[in-house]
């Protein structure tokens, strides 16, 4: 038994059809489900914001505006909406027209059709069994996992290949790829399912893409390793900021993989060499338009030679300051007046008026007088 509470205060109330409910939503996509309906919310308030777009939706529901459109081309297909674009040129500005579900269903009694019966699990695989691509699918991820899947998990990868639009390869492709991550082990139907999501993300659409995306983060890894092992961090795996560091330098900086290297070989007389220390190396020559080997060399000649034009510079005017100080002060010396005291006139003038007969004779005589006491 089902039963509504009562409640005074009315919040606003949005009226959604039996036969949306009944029909169409039990073999949906939820996501879809949850687009339709909060579409269908906006489109019946009166007081609505006119600006709630498909981008707000997207915002609203945590999901890619991708997913947003992709739910609203199944309701048209289901034809229970009808798109509207706003702008020629831009894909997803478009207004959402709601079909009237009663006019809908009568409309398609009185024609003699029948609205499409709500398939179950069973009859939806048993469909499947008549594709081709899909047995050989079944068949090539049964031998991966070394297992049959169980129903559950048949009618999930349909799930998924419908919502993300997948091929019968990728899916096959995605259990390879997880099985050889770690120790060659299977990984159970949510671990692919999460690396199907993130290629989805990634855009991300068939095996060659994969393939090339791998072989591009490999040859990332490998610049990654290559840094760490010039820093001499050899036994360690770069961490997630790291990683960030060195992308700017690739992407942003455009710097070649010869010029990273160079800006490693600074660091040898560095205590602690870090990528921080590197990136504000490579903060510096991106700030100059330095972009190759040639540029740095030219620039630190220039910076050598300033700097020893400077030393110059300072040694000169050191020597003249000396050379000043020096003649100041024999200058000083030469003009300084002779102090005379006293204690000179007298000395000068007792010593003048003996001569050197007389001093030694003087001498003797207070020698002789001291051996006589």
């Amino acid at each position: 038994m089902f039963f509504k509470e009562v409640n005074k205060k009315d919040s606003g109330d949005t009226i959604i059809s039996n036969i949306f409910i009944d029909i169409f939503m039990p073999m949906a996509n939820g996501l879809y489900v949850q687009v339709y309906l909060l579409g269908y919310r906006q489109a019946c308030d009166s007081k609505a914001n006119p600006n709630f777009n498909n981008i707000s939706l997207a915002k609203n529901l945590g999901v890619p505006l991708s997913d947003v459109i992709n739910a609203w081309k199944y309701w048209e297909q289901q034809k229970l909406v009808k798109i509207h674009k706003n702008d020629v040129e831009d894909d997803f500005d478009f207004s959402i027209e709601f079909v009237n579900l009663r006019d809908f269903y009568m409309n398609n009694i009185d024609n003699n059709k029948t609205v499409a019966p709500v398939k179950s699990d069973t009859d939806k695989l048993l469909e499947a069994r008549n594709n081709p691509s899909i047995v050989r699918m079944f068949n090539s991820i049964n031998k991966i996992i070394g297992r049959p899947l169980v129903p559950s998990e048949n009618m999930k990868i349909l799930e998924l290949i419908n919502e993300y639009n997948l091929t019968p390869d990728l899916v096959v492709y995605a259990y390879e790829y997880s099985k050889e991550q770690k120790n060659g082990n299977p990984k159970p139907l949510i671990y692919v399912e999460s690396v199907l999501r993130n290629w989805y993300d990634a855009n991300i659409i068939s095996v060659e893409d994969a393939k090339n995306s791998f072989t591009a983060r490999k040859d990332r890894y490998s610049i990654y390793r290559s840094i760490l092992n010039q820093l001499g961090f050899s036994n360690r795996q770069p961490t997630d900021s790291e990683k960030e560091i060195i992308d700017i330098w690739i992407d942003k900086y455009n710097f070649s993989q010869e010029l990273i290297s160079y800006a490693c070989s600074k660091s040898i007389n560095t205590p602690n060499p870090s990528i921080s220390y590197i990136n504000g190396i490579m903060e510096n020559w991106y700030s100059k338009d330095i972009t190759t080997i040639e540029d740095v060399e030219k620039e630190e000649a220039e910076f050598k030679a300033s700097k020893q034009k400077e030393k110059e510079e300072n040694q000169k005017k050191k020597e003249t300051k000396t050379y000043n100080y020096n003649n100041n002060t024999n200058y000083s010396k030469d003009r300084a007046p002779k102090v005379v005291t006293r204690y000179h006139n007298s000395f000068n003038e007792h010593f003048r008026k003996y001569s050197e007969d007389e001093l030694e004779a003087k001498l003797l005589k207070v020698q002789n007088s001291k051996k006589a006491k």
